[in-house]
């Protein structure tokens, strides 16, 4: 598999930045609106956004049941902001009706950061990947207060980041990876490439 066949949820939320930094990574990236286009998806991408709409556009395109199957069948993925929301067990201070795909063993609180003007940017120390650190930026993200024993931590807020200091920004469980922060938005192409890496594998 050269350039596995990677699917971004383009529901709502940063799709084009997915794709452009898919392509750049050595993966062929294409949008996925309807259940037949999920079903010829080596690995799926679910981007930053809103969580609670797209857990609810989801629901309108009937794809929430479909996605959950083939993540439940082994289906890589990776979600930055929302889309870790998307893919956690458990969410806190979110809206009651809101629904997520349990791809993840971990309990995510939503908007954790702050409201946008509290977006931030650190450089993290990323499980993985080697060279400078990942510089990360969160807007109105989320950090995750429980993982699971099988989930692994691969990055956290580094001790000068004041109150966020220490909370876990990413993660992996088998083949699904999420992140607290935008990689799609810096040009920095080393998570997408180490997705693109896990989906060949």
């Amino acid at each position: 598999m050269n350039r596995p066949l990677i699917g971004v949820l383009a529901l709502q939320g940063d799709v084009r930045e997915h794709l452009a930094a898919l392509d750049d990574s050595g993966a062929d990236a294409v949008g996925i609106r309807r259940p037949e286009e999920l079903d010829k998806v080596d690995g799926i991408v679910i981007p930053g956004g809103e969580s609670t709409t797209m857990s609810r556009l989801l629901q309108v395109f009937e794809l929430l049941e479909p996605l959950r199957d083939r993540l439940r069948g082994g289906l890589p993925a990776y979600g930055s902001c929302a889309g870790m929301i998307l893919l956690a067990s458990e969410v806190l201070d979110t809206r009651p009706d809101a629904e997520h795909l349990g791809a993840i063993d971990m309990t995510v609180r939503r908007n954790a950061f702050g409201r946008q003007v509290d977006s931030f940017e650190s450089d993290l120390e990323f499980e993985g990947i080697i060279g400078d650190p990942i510089r990360a930026v969160f807007i109105r993200a989320p950090w995750v207060e429980r993982v699971g024993p099988g989930v692994e931590v691969l990055a956290q807020v580094p001790a000068a980041a004041g109150e966020a200091a220490g909370r876990i920004v990413a993660v992996r469980q088998g083949s699904v990876i999420a992140t607290s922060f935008h990689p799609e938005v810096t040009g920095d192409r080393r998570v997408h490439e180490m997705f693109v890496d896990l989906v060949r594998g």
